[in-house]
């Protein structure tokens, strides 16, 4: 890992951008944190349209992050931002925009180019991302991930045991082999639902979430579209993460 650029905001939050290899990140450390008071870390999750256009959401999640104790991270997804395009994800994006122009279903065909390829190569890299973040000094587990792509959250809940808990976004287009890999998800989850999302089918959200096998899973649904999550639900996630990872 390394650092290619730092700060520190006007609330004492120390933000850095890194590489990692070809991988462009950033960290996000509260002013309380040390190597002898490690701070738990949260992964921050987001939609491939780019770190630099993600950035003002980010920086949000991880200041509230910060304010409660916690070191947030990020990084960019694979073909997205100045990572090198990637044909297949390019053409299985304009197929999914086609589709949705024309007002069509959005077939299992065009869901599982468009997710499963991301979450392939996605997840290695978030996993590499994690080995070098906890050895940095000032963090610490226990870890939580935050948002994104529902299917890389399911896959990294499945396949990375240093992960505690996480909060899940539902609205993102989920392929029919992911539901068979929710019901091996065991840590605490907490999942969001936009009740209005456009863009999401309800009810593939509502059976999503009947396949995780956690033991302990909460379904915070809310009215309103997409973008319109209430602050009080942020602030639930917030209160269910300094339950389990404190």
């Amino acid at each position: 890992m390394r650092f290619t650029s730092e700060q520190r905001l006007d609330d004492g939050v120390l933000e850095r951008e890194f590489t990692l290899g070809e991988v462009p990140g950033i960290l996000w450390t509260p002013a309380s944190a040390s190597a002898s008071a490690p701070a738990p870390l949260i992964l921050l999750g987001h939609p491939p349209l780019g770190l630099r256009k993600m950035y003002p959401l980010l920086a949000e999640r991880a200041r509230h992050a910060a304010a409660d104790g916690f070191a947030a991270a990020t990084i960019e997804l694979p073909g997205s931002g100045d990572r090198p395009r990637w044909a297949a994800a390019e053409q299985a994006r304009a197929d999914l925009r086609r589709a949705m122009e024309a007002g069509e279903p959005v077939g299992d065909e065009i869901i599982d180019a468009l997710v499963l390829p991301l979450v392939e190569k996605a997840v290695p890299e978030w996993r590499a991302a994690l080995d070098a973040l906890l050895a940095l000094p000032g963090i610490g587990g226990p870890v939580g991930y935050s948002g994104g792509v529902i299917s890389i959250g399911i896959r990294l809940a499945v396949v990375e045991p240093r992960i505690s808990a996480a909060v899940l976004f539902a609205g993102s287009l989920v392929p029919a082999a992911m539901f068979e890999e929710a019901r091996r998800v065991s840590i605490p989850l907490h999942v969001l639902l936009q009740w209005d999302d456009e863009g999401n089918d309800r009810q593939a959200a509502l059976d999503l979430f009947d396949a995780f096998g956690s033991k302990e899973k909460t379904l915070h649904a809310n009215m309103g579209g997409h973008t319109g999550v209430p602050r009080f639900a942020g602030d639930a996630a917030a209160r269910f993460f300094a339950r389990h990872l404190r």
